[in-house]
């Protein structure tokens, strides 16, 4: 069976692609800071029969990364590698002026600095997957547009995908790709604008987009999660 590690798996993307890999006939490592919500996500994603390895803990850590690619070796190995773990910078988001350059340092190391540890982590067995591991870096609007309040996250986020692209560069046996959901109902987008309550597609309705990728295995690159699911980069 292929192997892939989630992180950020215990609500929202990160739980929907879960369960829809589960049904696929995925293993999968599940990681969240969370223990209570990343355990009751890993007995719904194993009901159906996957085996599934959850380790609550801060992707930051170096420690926690290994166990989770360890977590995965001992299931088989690492066919994809899901970095979907985010923090904001602030909660609610606040204009530069007022970010504080804390909460920058720590979007930063979440979003960019443990995604990159991750892959590092992971690249020897990404590299020995047949037909070619893949990486997916979950991005975000903001990383490509100036939206008022989402300057840390964003920067956060621009630079992932710069990195994925080089990593793409640097690994062509290997699909790497940077993935904007679009906006979805999720904690996150909550805590980042709780005052908006205009209503938002569930992350389910974005997954069949992910799994297109999966399935397809386009070239490496930033791509969107709804114009995948219309047949369009």
């Amino acid at each position: 069976m292929p192997v892939a590690i989630i992180t950020g798996a215990s609500k929202g993307l990160g739980r929907a692609l879960a369960v829809a890999l589960a049904g696929r006939g995925w293993d999968l490592v599940l990681d969240a800071r969370g223990a209570q919500a990343l355990a009751k996500t890993a007995e719904a994603v194993s009901a159906g029969g996957a085996r599934v390895s959850a380790l609550p803990g801060d992707v930051t850590d170096a420690g926690h990364r290994a166990e989770l690619v360890a977590a995965a070796c001992r299931l088989g190995g690492v066919d994809l590698l899901v970095h979907n773990a985010s923090a904001l910078g602030a909660e609610p988001l606040v204009g530069l002026e007022e970010l504080p350059l804390d909460g920058l340092r720590r979007a930063l190391e979440v979003n960019l600095v443990a995604g990159l540890g991750l892959v590092q982590e992971a690249l020897p067995l990404l590299r020995a997957s047949r037909p070619g591991g893949a990486v997916v870096a979950v991005s975000s609007d903001a990383a490509a547009e100036a939206y008022e309040t989402w300057g840390g996250y964003g920067a956060s986020k621009a630079a992932l995908d710069q990195l994925m692209a080089v990593l793409a560069v640097e690994e062509p046996g290997l699909r790497v790709w940077a993935v904007d959901p679009g906006d979805m109902a999720t904690d996150l987008y909550a805590a980042a604008v709780p005052e908006d309550r205009e209503p938002r597609p569930e992350p389910e309705a974005v997954v069949p987009g992910f799994l297109r990728l999966l399935d397809e295995r386009p070239v490496s690159g930033r791509y969107g999660a709804p114009a995948l699911l219309d047949g369009a980069r």
